[in-house]
């Protein structure tokens, strides 16, 4: 998505340097949840075996619970929605370059702090639909719905926001990170960090029905994580995004509709 002339505008060493960061950040992020997944796998083994014995699980979460559910999901979003801030990170820098701004890397750093701002605030609030599902008895051990009507909810709600006016609105910024720039430029200090703050809320609009779905298949199933990564990068980065994001909707409602039948 990022044209020839981006890339002969922007020197070698800022593209390299957002690049390999972008990648690094990327790289960690899935490292920590690989070895977290793993933790978490074993946890819930003893879980089971305590339960089978007829001994009651603790799952009421104190203040650690809660910032460490925090960390792990900032830490989730980092690894699924760095990948889709590369062009318009590398974009921006081709901007600043172009305007004269001198050496582009402490723009674009102001521009993804701004940009990650966003999904640290929708994980704290995910964090707290986590929790109530948790006080509610609503979710397993594993983090996922223990009622299949609520997860059947869940796809239905998702499946519907895929296909309204906001999905593709927001889509449309995304898919279009030229246009975003050119139309939501900001001068000043602060100016990155707002553009990045902006960037990201027409991500979170995007994207944030996806990340409902983890409730259904279990947060730290890492083989879904990397399906609704790889569904998100098609959706902003393949030819058909729209299309996809539409089949997509239209699948999730199916499944739920299927599910719901079988149970009745």
């Amino acid at each position: 998505m990022l044209s020839s002339l981006t890339v002969a505008i922007l020197p070698r060493r800022d593209r390299v340097l957002t690049i390999a960061t972008l990648g690094l950040i990327t790289a960690l992020a899935w490292a920590y949840l690989i070895d977290l997944g793993r933790r978490m796998s074993i946890g819930m083994e003893y879980d089971k075996t305590m339960a089978a014995m007829g001994m009651k699980v603790h799952i009421a979460w104190t203040l650690g619970d809660a910032l460490f559910a925090f960390g792990m999901w900032v830490v989730m979003m980092v690894g699924m929605m760095a990948p889709a801030a590369g062009p318009v990170l590398m974009l921006f820098a081709a901007a600043q370059v172009k305007r004269g701004e001198g050496r582009a890397s402490l723009s674009v750093i102001v521009f993804g702090l701004g940009y990650a701002a966003v999904w640290i605030g929708f994980s704290g609030g995910i964090v707290f639909v986590q929790w109530i599902l948790l006080r509610t008895a609503l979710l397993t051990s594993a983090m996922a719905t223990a009622d299949p009507r609520l997860a059947g909810a869940i796809l239905i709600f998702a499946g519907v926001y895929q296909l309204t006016p906001w999905k593709n609105r927001c889509l449309a910024h995304c898919r279009s990170p030229l246009g975003f720039l050119m139309t939501n430029w900001r001068d000043g200090r602060l100016g990155p960090f707002r553009m990045g703050l902006r960037h990201g809320v027409y991500c979170l609009g995007c994207c944030w029905g996806l990340m409902g779905i983890l409730f259904v298949v279990g947060v730290m199933n890492l083989v879904w994580i990397a399906a609704l990564t790889g569904l998100v990068m098609l959706e902003k980065f393949g030819p058909a995004g729209a299309i996809i994001a539409r089949i997509a909707g239209a699948a999730m409602i199916a499944i739920a509709v299927i599910e719901i039948v079988r149970m009745t």
